[in-house]
């Protein structure tokens, strides 16, 4: 008998172990496949005990670990994904008992099962990670180690604020409970906040961070802290006369909001160091926060590089640079946090306390800068500490050693320009590959080794038989199959980002549906990135379709264009459109390795002219300073 739980294709696909496109091909060849019970046209839900019986009779099924089977039921109860999961951690904290007549009383063994073995708190983590993994659009999350590192720049303190807290991951990084894992949140012997304020504007998500923080830090070194988390907008909700200021804010702003409360706060207290302009919202939190801390107190805040230097804000860095606020801007390599191709900075303030003169300079350091050419990037343990280390310098009262195109520190005096521009890299000496006689010297080795590579690979593609030229021998046309056969007929499967999560794996074809670019192959040992949302994803069977073979006919431009449309001024590849032809796996394979060489030819082609452009700029730079003789 069915309880109830409704599950999308994409759950019984992980139930079986398979793509989506498996699924999709047993409810059209298996009469008997169970019918939609919910959901829509386009995205239906199924009864979970239905699935399980057809999948069970099939041979399809395998028993699912225990937490996959928690995550179906809450996944299909019937108030929603994530009020169930409230309802489920609500359980584990002991703060509401499932009863026998409640609708997720069937999941209730299965979460005290889940608690014996992992612990309440843990178990709790393990389904709310299972919950932003269902959801990934909807959720920003501060990663663990970028929250780690913004909790030890702040310090220890006594409370801490996350004014815009998500799910709690900084608040937690400043915690630091027992069972952390090295690294990953305050040092081992600093002591954890007794008080953890939060505030978040989605009901939800508030309280999930709610529950996370009661299950986690009820375990401190030092006994539980006090939770605080309201389902409130920070900026548009005025403070409590009694609400209490704190030694600590932590904060990962929403990026570029426009509708913030530019017009309706236009008069409020906390704009101490000017308005805000209605495109910076990231300084109305910048403010935010000062303004919740104690004199002295320390806020870090995770800002897109663009606040350093758009014009609208330049008032309001200026005030924050003479009256002290502002202590440190820290550029993070990209990938810190999303959006991933951003090198993200990190705003490091503190409140005057009146007690102290204004501070007189600024750190300013890019974690990603000062790299010789071909020089390995630091790993991001590497990174944290180093820019730990050059703030705790600072914050010292000390000078920081000045490194070409990594760190210096700079007179106050000397940013407060028409501009006051703060973005690192505007301020650091030139650092990197340098423009001396031997830095030189191997960018030339380098660059006359590319161009024998490209003189080799321009022979072997010469030396190849004409008729492997040509798209058929003596030029006749080949039978084809579009994609959409065949992924039909199991020879590979599509994937977008918008239909599932998918991460790369090596041999599958990527190919981007809007804008420029070609598809290609991922190679061995570069796998495990998540699909964005301008890219397809095609997964060849191996024994039936050679990837490289794949990639070079979706590559054809009579290929891509009979497949676009043109609604919009850009053009859109539907890449079920797209054809290959019908070839035995040897012949394509043949195809393939000529493809493969093209695509070396190609990347070394686009190197030669890298490096030609740094040789060349190292050169000018290199007679300009002296550094290079003139003969």
């Amino acid at each position: 008998m069915s309880d109830g739980t409704e599950v999308t294709a994409a759950a019984i696909a992980r139930l079986a172990g398979v793509g989506r496109a498996a699924v999709s091909n047993w409810r059209r060849r298996h009469a008997d496949f169970p019918r939609p019970v919910g959901g829509t046209e386009t995205s239906p839900t199924f009864s979970l005990a239905e699935v399980e019986s057809w999948l069970r009779e099939q041979g399809k099924l395998a028993e699912a670990p225990l937490r996959e089977r928690v995550r179906r039921r809450l996944e299909g109860a019937s108030e929603g994904y994530g009020p169930a999961l409230v309802r489920a951690g609500e359980h584990l904290a002991g703060l509401n008992e499932l009863s026998a007549a409640d609708p997720l009383a069937a999941a209730r063994r299965e979460l005290d099962r889940l608690a014996e073995e992992a612990g309440p708190a843990a178990a709790f983590e393990q389904l709310l990670a299972d919950y932003f993994d269902a959801n990934p659009r909807q959720y920003t999350l501060t990663p663990a180690p970028t929250a780690a590192l913004m909790a030890r720049l702040a310090g220890p303190g006594e409370s801490v604020l996350d004014p815009a807290c998500g799910s709690a991951e900084l608040l937690l990084a400043a915690f630091a409970p027992t069972g952390t894992p090295a690294g990953a949140g305050a040092s081992a012997d600093s002591t954890p906040p007794s008080a953890l304020h939060g505030q978040e504007a989605d009901p939800l998500l508030a309280r999930l961070a709610a529950l996370r923080l009661t299950l986690r830090a009820g375990v401190g070194r030092t006994g539980p802290a006090a939770v605080d988390v309201r389902a409130e907008d920070a900026l548009r909700t005025e403070p409590a006369a009694d609400a209490p200021l704190v030694t600590t804010v932590l904060c990962h702003p929403p990026f570029n909001e426009r509708n913030w409360g530019h017009d309706e706060l236009a008069y409020d207290p906390r704009w101490a160091y000017g308005l805000p302009a209605r495109t910076e919202s990231e300084l109305a939190w910048v403010q935010h926060a000062v303004a919740r801390l104690r004199p002295g107190g320390t806020a870090v805040l995770l800002l897109p590089p663009a606040v350093a230097a758009r014009r609208t804000g330049r008032r309001v860095r200026a005030a924050l640079l003479r009256k002290g606020a502002l202590r440190a801007v820290l550029a993070l390599p990209p990938g810190a946090a999303a959006p991933h191709s951003l090198p993200l900075h990190l705003w490091v303030l503190r409140k005057p306390d009146g007690a102290s003169g204004a501070a007189s300079r600024l750190l300013l350091m890019d974690a990603a800068g000062g790299r010789a050419e071909g020089e390995e990037p630091p790993s991001w343990q590497q990174t944290a500490e180093t820019v730990l280390a050059a703030w705790r310098v600072h914050d010292a009262g000390e000078a920081v050693p000045e490194q070409p195109g990594r760190c210096a520190t700079l007179p106050v005096i000397d940013l407060l320009d028409d501009e006051v521009d703060l973005s690192p890299a505007r301020h650091l000496l030139p650092g990197g590959a340098g423009a001396d006689a031997a830095a030189l010297a191997d960018v030339r080795a380098e660059l006359e080794r590319t161009l024998r590579r490209t003189l080799e690979l321009t022979a072997a593609d010469a030396a190849a038989p004409q008729a492997e030229q040509s798209s058929g021998a003596g030029g006749t046309a080949l039978p084809e199959a579009t994609v959409g056969e065949l992924a039909r007929s199991g020879a590979l499967e599509v994937h977008t980002a918008t239909s599932e999560p998918v991460t790369t794996a090596p041999g599958d074809v990527v190919i981007p549906v809007q804008g420029r670019g070609a598809a290609y192959v991922v190679a061995e040992g570069e796998g495990g990135a998540r699909l964005g949302k301008p890219l397809c994803l095609l997964r060849p069977d191996p024994a039936a379709l050679d990837a490289w073979f794949v990639a070079g006919f979706l590559r054809s431009t009579a290929n891509t264009r009979q497949a676009s449309s043109y609604a919009s001024s850009a053009s859109r590849i539907d890449v079920r459109r797209l054809r290959l032809p019908r070839l035995p796996l040897e012949r394509q394979r043949a195809y393939g390795e000529r493809f493969r060489r093209l695509t070396e030819f190609e990347t070394a082609l686009r190197r030669v002219g890298e490096l030609g452009e740094e040789f060349v700029q190292g050169m000018f730079d290199g007679l300009a300073d002296g550094t290079v003789p003139p003969l």
